[in-house]
């Protein structure tokens, strides 16, 4: 794997982690899609670091596993606004 990967991948991990980060908020602070996001932190990290990539799936999962209330919140901010 060349070394531009792996320095990407383990940046995208710390950031995910460090912030809880969703994998759409990775993307544009990397400017990359979110499909290379997946595919690094999902694929290539586990041949990295073990540890990071453990620490990254609890983030991503919690993240997938709260994802039905932010855009609930999302849509109840959008109609308050436009309702005042």
């Amino acid at each position: 794997m060349k070394s531009e990967i792996v320095e990407r991948t383990v940046k995208c991990a710390e950031y995910i982690v460090e912030y809880k980060a969703t994998v759409r908020e990775t993307a544009k602070k990397f400017g990359i899609g979110k499909s290379t996001v997946h595919t690094d932190v999902r694929k290539r990290l586990p041949k990295i670091d073990e540890t990071l990539y453990a620490n990254t799936v609890k983030v991503l999962e919690t993240n997938l596993d709260e994802r039905h209330i932010r855009g609930g919140e999302s849509t109840r901010k959008k109609y308050a606004t436009k309702n005042s």
